[in-house]
């Protein structure tokens, strides 16, 4: 369990692990001495130096939890190539990082994902059942949305006329194919979610000045999620631009309460 806050003392230690096609993923783990531990998962273009991956690992471990905050493939420090698509090959990645901590004797009591890497927590659950606390944050509902937005109108033509569309982000740019937007377009979140154990519980954090994924989508889990937690963050834009502090607050105590009543 947490340890008291007088008894702090986190230490930072990167951690690379292989996931089933041997790329190397890159992880920070936080560690604050006890066997129970979280992953964080980052979302579309970004990594772990993420600032609500940085500031929620911080807040954890002040809270005496153990956190690991790594790279999916292609991104950050980790090996292998980015894609858009990639969410069964992100699924499997937190796969390899979850079991390398249980083989390490540690014990996984939640999976925290932001916008993409909500979705990726979410497909995790429904395809394996040994977590039963998961963190959505900003997650996506329907994956066949969002798309003309971040890559304009006529997307699909344009990808098969040109082989792929460029897209600019602040990190740089990333090339959609086709493969990679068919494998984003074959993925039912509603279907997914309806495989989630009942046992397990999902705790929804959204904010209500979300202009990439609109808080409409936080209401759709909730109508189909039977353990299931809602908490809309007033004001807050999809990276929580003004909101960091509420946002780890929400979330620690979100999950201490699940610890105290023996949940996670």
């Amino acid at each position: 369990m947490a340890r008291a806050p007088q008894d702090l003392a986190i230490h930072q230690q990167k951690v690379i692990i292989p996931n089933k096609q041997q790329d190397k993923l890159v992880g920070i783990l936080h560690d604050s001495g006890t066997l129970e531990i979280v992953i964080l998962c980052h979302g579309l273009g970004a990594s772990k130096e993420d600032n609500i991956m940085v500031n929620l690992a911080s807040a954890l471990g002040k809270s005496g939890i153990s956190s690991f905050r790594f790279d999916f493939t292609g991104n950050g420090e980790s090996e292998g190539s980015f894609g858009f698509g990639n969410y069964c090959r992100e699924v499997d990645d937190l796969n390899a990082v979850i079991q390398h901590f249980h083989e390490a004797n540690r014990r996984v009591i939640a999976i925290i994902g932001h916008s993409k890497g909500a979705n990726v927590v979410l497909l995790y659950a429904s395809k394996y059942h040994d977590i039963k606390t998961v963190f959505n944050l900003s997650g996506r509902y329907n994956l066949m949305e969002g798309i003309e937005e971040r890559l304009g109108k006529d997307f699909m033509d344009r990808i098969r006329k040109e082989g792929f569309i460029e897209v600019k982000i602040n990190s740089g740019s990333y090339r959609v194919t086709e493969e990679s937007l068919k494998d984003r377009l074959s993925i039912n979140m509603r279907e997914e979610c309806l495989k989630i154990d009942k046992e397990c519980r999902v705790f929804t954090v959204h904010g209500s000045a979300d202009q990439a994924i609109p808080v409409r989508d936080a209401y759709e889990f909730t109508k189909i999620l039977p353990n299931h937690k809602l908490h809309i963050i007033e004001g807050a834009n999809h990276i929580y631009s003004d909101h960091q502090a509420e946002l780890t607050s929400v979330v620690v105590n979100f999950l201490k309460e699940t610890l105290h009543q023996g949940n996670a």
